[in-house]
């Protein structure tokens, strides 16, 4: 029936966009390591709009525990240091007149099992979403007025293991998320 397949198909691409939220809200925390998208939610006041960091400016790591800020347009170093301040990401920024560096210092073992538990609210989160998209899903299956009984407890079956597939991919992001974050 093409009502089910329909069905079908906004669950998962709902479930595989709860997936993707995760994984961006993942990139967010650090897990020692300095990476341009530490910065992903730093926005700057350029010319009176909000923009993007990276829409102004280059963000590089040379190393490890580095990232490096070069501004497109010099008079925004300023701005930029700024607005990395104002992110509230418990950076220093240094700006030595031509570029802005931000050592990343390492993360102590409280701040470890802190960013883990940030780690699973997001998960957490993201399971929600899964659970409420199989929600939804087995609430127009039961609406289906011209399906059988038979047909209707299939779909039911299988959006249930469509859930259970991405709860277990949930599951395992968070397991690599912590091992990433919890390892020195």
């Amino acid at each position: 029936m093409e009502e089910l397949e329909f069905i079908f198909d906004t669950t998962k691409e709902a479930m595989t966009n709860a997936i993707k939220h995760l994984e961006k809200q993942f990139s967010n925390i650090r897990a020692g390591k300095a990476s341009p998208a530490m910065l992903g939610s730093v926005t700057i006041d350029y010319y009176g709009s909000q923009t993007p960091l990276s829409q102004v400016a280059n963000v590089n790591t040379p190393d490890g525990r580095t990232i490096t800020v070069q501004p497109w347009e010099k008079n925004m170093l300023q701005e930029i240091e700024r607005g990395i301040m104002i992110a509230n990401l418990g950076f220093n920024p240094m700006n030595n007149g031509d570029t802005i560096i931000i050592n990343v210092p390492p993360l102590t073992e409280e701040r470890r099992r802190d960013l883990s538990k940030q780690a699973k609210a997001e998960s957490e989160d993201a399971k929600v979403a899964i659970r409420n998209a199989r929600k939804e899903a087995n609430n127009e299956v039961k609406q289906l007025e011209n399906a059988s009984e038979d047909l209707k407890k299939n779909a039911e079956t299988d959006v249930q293991e469509l859930t259970n597939t991405f709860i277990k991919k949930i599951d395992d992001l968070y397991a690599i998320k912590e091992k990433e974050i919890m390892t020195v």
